[in-house]
Parts: structure tokens; sequence; C-alpha cells
């Protein structure tokens, strides 16, 4: 079986592994025909919402604003933006009243290669693109009804119509990404985002319903106070392909992509297992460990207290964040890391903290680009390839243990059934 690694794929042999082993993969659909003749019926005939043409028609916006993902969220926008600037420029709105946001929340913003790669020659060099910044040029838009204070980026907030693009796949606390994320934690404050996802800490490993979920909740609020016009998501398949296709209203489209995506990536097994071998899932999956370890966590929902989780995740950009990695440097053993979050929130130390989480209980090898001090930063075990992890797994073992494997580690949720 060939698993992804980085922009390769290597060997995991399988008949060196016990009898007990399952493949976990997810019920994947097959790609849309002709992704952009959907997208476009769907902008003419939307989810609990009037189209995108009567909807510009009723407002005549002068400054229309799109939210975008940044470039770790790897979104089919070839196909989602030609169709969306056709509407917009029929409704005569130029390319000049047009802006693009990216919601980097707070990632680094993007690099002009990036956005080339991401978005296209043609976007870059004739519309406006910028990357927000969760420090700067914010709106203070009161309190939300959990208490945190909401601030949103200006240029969001001053936008005559608001478009938000996204594609939903699960996320290890928000549980699923897309809609509401592109608001917050996409476009907010910094403070307004580490509040948030500081109800991570009870979360992580017991997920509620997506309807009940706190996070999720607030996230929905904020889009809802920053006036979201319509939105348009996507699902895809491991081929990055488009599944499915949703636009409309904020909430009533986003809910559809989900359940959606749950038939997709929800799969259900009888039993947990002693290991896992995970593949995070390729480039840009694993484009660093802040990343690769959203594959970790759904591992660990497939495997046994004290058993083993193996994670291929190339990790070319390193740890991905300052304060993780300030966390990381600054902890002994998981404990810290965990008592650290529940002093006090912070970003960053989040991953830090999920990462501690899943170790406590199981056992952590990674193959990486990492050398053996920064490996053991994360309270993992260092091996180079997947033969030297099947003969570790055979010493520990012998042939009493059985085995789950994910090829697509960053978006496979095991649900026990």
């Amino acid at each position: 079986m060939k698993l992804k690694y980085g922009a390769e794929k290597v060997n995991l042999n399988m008949e060196r592994l016990g009898e007990q082993v399952e493949v976990l993969l997810p019920n994947e659909r097959e790609g849309l025909v002709d992704p952009l003749e959907t997208i476009e019926d769907c902008l003419e005939d939307p989810i609990a919402s009037s189209s995108l043409e009567q909807l510009l028609a009723e407002k005549s916006p002068n400054n229309v604003v799109i939210v975008v993902n940044d470039v770790s969220r790897l979104t089919p926008y070839e196909y989602m933006l030609p169709p969306l600037l056709n509407v917009l420029h029929k409704a005569g709105i130029n390319k000049e009243e047009i802006t693009f946001i990216i919601a980097t929340g707070i990632h680094d913003p993007n690099t002009e290669e990036q956005n080339r790669r991401i978005f296209g020659d043609d976007i870059v060099d004739n519309y406006r693109l910028i990357s927000h910044d969760p420090d700067n040029d914010l709106v203070d838009m009161g309190k939300l009804d959990t208490g945190n204070s909401f601030y949103l980026n200006r240029e969001v907030l001053e936008a005559d119509f608001l478009i938000t693009t996204g594609v939903i796949t699960p996320h290890y606390f928000a549980g699923f990404s897309g809609g509401r994320k592109s608001i917050l934690p996409g476009v907010a404050g910094r403070d307004t985002i580490q509040n948030n996802h500081a109800h991570m800490v009870n979360l992580v490993g017991n997920l509620p319903r997506i309807e009940d979920n706190p996070v999720s909740l607030e996230m929905i609020e904020a889009a809802r106070k920053a006036e979201v016009d319509f939105i348009l998501n996507v699902v895809t398949n491991s081929k990055k392909e488009i599944v499915e296709v949703v636009a409309g209203d904020l909430e009533a489209a986003w809910y559809q992509g989900v359940s959606v995506s749950a038939e997709m990536y929800h799969v259900p097994i009888k039993h947990k297992a002693d290991i896992a071998i995970v593949s995070a899932g390729g480039y840009p999956k694993d484009i660093n460990i802040y990343q690769a370890q959203k594959a970790l966590d759904n591992a660990d929902y497939a495997v046994k207290d004290g058993g083993i989780i193996v994670l291929l995740a190339e990790c070319r950009a390193g740890l991905g964040e300052d304060v993780f990695e300030e966390w990381l440097n600054n902890s002994k053993k998981p404990e810290d890391n965990v008592e650290r979050i529940r002093e006090k929130f912070v970003i960053g130390g989040h991953k830090a903290f999920a990462i501690s989480k899943v170790v406590l209980n199981k056992e952590f090898i990674l193959i990486s680009e990492f050398n053996q001090e920064f490996t053991e930063l994360m309270f993992a075990k260092k091996m180079d390839s997947l033969d030297d992890v099947l003969s570790y797994i055979e010493d520990k073992y012998n042939d009493q243990y059985s085995t789950i494997i994910m090829p697509q580690g960053g978006l496979t949720v095991a649900i026990i059934e």
C-alpha cells in the first residue's frame, strides 16, 4: 500500500502486519462531471436564499468583499471563482469594486507566489487581494452571547456585499471547516479567535454533535453579526475533486454541506485497534506539524489507550507557529502543556496541548523531516521509515495486535459503532 508523504508516496508492506488489519478510508463520492456548471446552477438556485444575481440587484453594491481561504486549506478556486466573478460582473460590478480578503486567522499572510498558485495570475494581476491581519485595522463589534469580545476586519465590516467561500471537511474541535469559519477565525481579531478556541480544552477527544458544539455556535453568531450575504462552499474528495456544492444562506447551505462531508469522512469502526498507521494526507496537509496534528487527533479516536499511533507527515515548513514552538520548548513532559492550557489558553499553545493530550495515553511515532531533537519536543519517537516502524511493532507485539491504517488521516474520523 502507498501512503502520501509530502509530494511523494511511501510503501507500507502489508504482508508484515498481523492478521487483524483494517484500512479506514472515507466513503468518498466521485467528483462532479461538470463542477463549473454545478456551481453556476447553485448560484442561480441557492439554498434558503434568493439567487446571487437577485441579491446583487437588490443591494446594488459598490464594494464587494469575497473572503477566501489561505494556503493551508486546499480549495478548488479554479472552479469556484470564475462563475462567482461572472455573476458579479454581469451585475455591473467592476474589478476595482471587488476585494479578495484571505482568511488567515492568526496564520502568516500568503506570499505572492502562493496567491498566484492558489488563485491564478488573472486574479492576482487584476483584483485587490489582501491577507487578513488579526492585530490591526479591526472594529469592535461588541460582545457575543458567550461574553467573547468580537473584533472584525474593518474591510469585511464595511463591505456593501459580503461573500464567503470555503471547503467543508472534518475539524478536530470545531466539528467541520467552512461556512462560519471564514469569519471566525478567518477575519477576526486575535483575542476573539483565542477566546473562541479556548473551548477546545473540553472538546478535544469528546466532540458533541455539530449543532451543539459551542465553538461552532459562537462562530455562527459572529458570522451573522458580520452580515454575510452569501456563501459558496464545496465538499471535496481525496483527489481534490468537488463532490458537492452548497451556496446561499450562511447556516442552511453550510449544514447541508456538513451532512455530505460527515457521510464521507465519519467512518464507523467496531473496535479500537492497538496500532494506527496514519498519513496526514500529503502536501499541503502535512506542510507542518501544526497542520498535520489534525491527523494525529483523528487517529486518537481509533487507538486503544496504551497503543501506538504512527504518523507520516513530511513537515517541510517545520513546526508551523512560533507560540507552538515556544510551548514545546518549555515543556518537559506532556502534563506540562495540559496544565498550562488550563491556567491560560493561548493560540499556538493549543496545538501543544492537543498533541500532549494524545501522548498521555498513547505512544507516538513520527516519520518526518524533523531531526531527533525536534521530534522529541513533541514527545514522539523518531523513525526514518515504515520498515523501521514494522520491525519495532513486531518486537513489541509479536503477532498479537490489531492495526488500523488511515491513508487520509487528516480527513478520516473514526467513529465507534
